[in-house]
């Protein structure tokens, strides 16, 4: 992994030692994970690393680490990479807040993880310690984002004209939209996120990122499955929030095992 021709935050070689020395846990996590690519995706790639002692411990943080093959600012197009790497205890933050991109890493099948360690084995082996209704929330909102930003309601963070241009809205926007709310539906029934997509919502789903469903037909299986989500929600079946108390004392043993089998401790 080379450095970027313009530094992101978070990137510099001290903090790609550390992910290259402590990754734990990386793999897909973009389009190509849900089987929905179109052959003009970037590849995003999602890590989970350890600090040493002294980013614990110590003043130093570390949270995160990024890379772009593309200078900051640039949008990423065919053949570009962009990895994101977290601090263990970040993750495990993020995760048990219920936030869909992360969640991800604990359903990774094999062929997609590019990095893999025991620690990456116990997290995909134990997706239950960190799924509660707050995913449901968290999935319900990301779903709303993406669908505002397709009808221009919020800020975009991407723009991508040319698919308004070709079929009258944003398409991309909506295929992410209707995806987090197939995979909140799944996750809060099963306590799973299969990857790639199953059939035959995959194909619905590429087919509307190529503009073979319409903006009504879209929004009608997003309202659907919003719905279906605060419905599981609200039958009880998961805990309000993750055990705090088994997450830390899973994530002690862990920063202890590995620091010591480092030589770090």
């Amino acid at each position: 992994m080379s450095t970027p021709t313009k530094q992101v935050a978070y990137s510099g070689p001290k903090f790609q030692a550390i992910t290259d020395e402590h990754t734990v846990l990386r793999g897909q996590v973009g389009s190509g994970l849900h089987g929905v690519t179109t052959g003009a995706d970037d590849r995003d790639e999602m890590g989970v690393c350890i600090e040493p002692p002294a980013y614990v411990i110590g003043n130093a943080r570390f949270e995160q680490y990024q890379f772009r093959t593309q200078p900051e600012g640039v949008r990423s197009g065919p053949g570009d990479l962009d990895v994101v790497v977290y601090s263990l205890r970040k993750w495990a933050r993020l995760t048990a807040a219920g936030n869909p991109t992360v969640l991800l890493l604990l359903f990774l099948p094999e062929h997609e993880i590019v990095t893999n360690t025991w620690v990456g084995e116990q997290l995909q082996a134990r997706p239950e310690m960190f799924i509660s209704q707050q995913a449901g929330h968290r999935f319900i909102g990301y779903l709303e984002s993406q669908r505002d930003k397709m009808l221009g309601l919020r800020a975009q963070r991407t723009n991508r004209p040319e698919l308004v241009d070709v079929h009258g809205f944003d398409t991309k926007f909506a295929y992410h939209a209707v995806r987090l709310g197939l995979q909140g539906v799944e996750l809060l029934s099963t306590g799973r996120i299969t990857l790639p997509i199953p059939e035959p919502d995959r194909t619905w789903l590429r087919e509307l990122r190529n503009g073979e469903h319409t903006l009504d037909e879209a929004l009608d299986r997003m309202r659907d499955l919003k719905a279906q989500i605060q419905c599981l929600i609200g039958c009880g079946a998961w805990a309000k929030r993750p055990d705090p108390f088994e997450i830390d004392g899973w994530l002690t043993d862990t920063y202890q095992r590995w620091w010591a089998e480092k030589g770090l401790v």
